[in-house]
């Protein structure tokens, strides 16, 4: 723990703003609240969300990383949820799921503006209850996982614009946190 008795987040950066931001994360890893990370493309979104998992009482379990952008539409279900034996073609065994993966650990969702829209509506469900069954399940499974998730776009113009729900948003809006992008921290380039 560092000296303000919160663990230690790597520095991502020597600018005042971005202390500000290792400050906050070095909260919020502290909870196993949902993380919000917003803020252009290259600005060490991916980074900060790993020194969230590692600072956090779950740092011992799986970080499984997923760009909701490069889900298949239509796998996108058993991606997440995993699948049973037969429960579609070439489903030749069962399968577990990002989430059975990430099971005691953390859930980092990449580009979360990208989730294909009838997806969000299948994992709002998994937040408000905490459970999820495999594609061709019956069994329900508990989902043990820290969410973090990430978008290079502002979330509330997504929403107006129809890409992502604002019931989804609701859910996923606990712990906010805006990363600067690198042309305000100019310190933080490294050459």
């Amino acid at each position: 723990a560092g000296a303000s008795g919160l663990p230690d987040i790597p520095c991502l950066g020597r600018c005042e703003a971005t202390r500000r931001l290792n400050m906050a994360a070095a909260k919020a890893a502290q909870v196993d609240a949902t993380v919000f990370l917003m803020g252009e493309s290259g600005s060490g979104k991916d980074l900060l969300a790993r020194a969230i998992h590692d600072a956090s009482p779950r740092s011992e379990h799986p970080f499984i990383a997923v760009n909701c952008g490069a889900i298949s539409h239509t796998l996108a279900h058993a991606e997440l949820f995993g699948h049973e034996k037969g429960s579609f073609t070439n489903a030749s065994s069962q399968n577990a799921g990002y989430f059975e993966h990430a099971s005691g650990g953390t859930l980092f969702l990449d580009e979360i503006t990208e989730m294909p829209s009838d997806m969000q509506i299948h994992f709002l469900r998994v937040l408000e209850t905490g459970s999820y069954q495999r594609v061709g399940g019956t069994d329900l499974l508990c989902a043990n996982v820290r969410i973090i998730c990430a978008t290079n776009r502002d979330p509330h113009q997504a929403v107006s614009e129809g890409v992502l729900r604002q019931d989804f948003l609701h859910r996923l809006w606990v712990l906010p946190l805006r990363v600067p992008p690198l042309r305000e921290r100019p310190e933080d380039v490294h050459f």
